[in-house]
């Protein structure tokens, strides 16, 4: 577990692990440079329960800080968690029996279940995520879930040798990881929600979707050239280049105007993301001959954003375009 400010949900995700029936575990969890109680809330932890490992160091990003928890490891199989969500007590040993029943599998999630700010209920309408390797397989070539992030334990050797999380891939390292390991090993989910998956304003995936609908769809034409056999020109980059690039990366025409049609897809719900530069990308697609489809109900949102300037522009883009 990475955590970065997280006292206000942390102790709930500690006990949740702590309270797992199969016990025999180290629990790491890196302090990224929080500026809140969090420190003192896992020295409190650590003296109650030897299980705890805490590693307190200055801010890194979460990239950096799950490579690193991922080499200071010492078991063969990783579970990972996040700060602000909820195991059930059976997860680690109904996950870990999976992997020793599937030798080939390196990768195992589970579902879901979605809860608000505060545990209660929460609607997502989303899908569940697949539960065998070929429909996963399916997903990826044709949309859909893949694993939920937190839910996960995977074998750490297969992760170290995919090289693991790439940092290019800021706010979506898990999506890129997935599908590099998706070529390298099976992985699956399994039908229980052994976890409770937590929604709020101040999750990352709010707070970043512009950046994440861009790195993902940059990681879906990564994994696209694999898939054909050719070089991946992502692999050891530190950070994603601008869209206006991302031709002449891949060598082929086409990828930049992929990218922003799935940029713009992703956000069209996105308070945030119609606030920041993923207008700009919204905007660029239309210009250019991207699909129109329900950008007038998004001139309506903006309106109910309170940006009348921005849905001013989006309606004259449509209007010429």
């Amino acid at each position: 577990m990475s955590v970065y400010n997280g006292e206000r949900f942390l102790a709930e995700a500690i006990d949740s692990i702590l309270a797992q029936t199969f016990g025999d575990f180290e629990f790491l969890i890196l302090d990224d440079g929080s500026t809140d109680g969090t420190a003192a809330m896992l020295a409190d932890y650590a003296a109650r329960d030897s299980r705890v490992r805490p590693i307190i160091r200055e801010n890194r990003g979460l990239v950096a800080s799950l490579n690193q928890l991922l080499g200071e490891a010492r078991a063969p199989v990783v579970a990972r968690m996040d700060a602000d969500d909820i195991c059930y007590p059976q997860r680690f040993a109904t996950q870990l029996a999976f992997l020793a029943g599937h030798p080939d599998h390196g990768v195992v999630g589970c579902w879901s279940e979605d809860m608000d700010e505060n545990g209660g209920p929460y609607i997502s309408g989303g899908r569940d995520h697949p539960v065998s390797h070929e429909e996963l397989l399916d997903n990826i070539r044709h949309g859909g879930p893949l694993l939920c992030h937190p839910s996960v334990m995977y074998r750490r050797d297969m992760v170290l040798a995919a090289g693991g999380y790439h940092a290019a891939f800021r706010h979506c390292e898990d999506l890129d990881l997935w599908l590099r390991l998706a070529s390298a090993t099976k992985i699956a989910n399994i039908p229980q929600r052994l976890i409770r998956y937590r929604h709020y304003m101040g999750q990352v995936s709010k707070r970043h979707a512009t950046e994440q609908a861009v790195g993902a769809a940059i990681a879906y034409e990564a994994w696209r050239m694999r898939d054909a056999g050719r070089a991946d020109p992502t692999e050891h980059l530190d950070q994603l280049p601008a869209i206006d690039t991302l031709d002449d990366l891949f060598g082929e025409t086409g990828v930049a105007a992929r990218v922003r049609e799935s940029v713009t897809n992703g956000i069209l719900h996105s308070p945030i993301a119609l606030r920041d530069e993923g207008f700009d990308i919204l905007l660029h697609h239309i210009r250019h001959g991207g699909s129109r489809h329900g950008m007038w109900r998004t001139v309506g949102r903006l309106v109910k954003l309170g940006e009348p300037a921005r849905a001013l522009r989006l309606s004259a883009a449509l209007a010429t375009s």
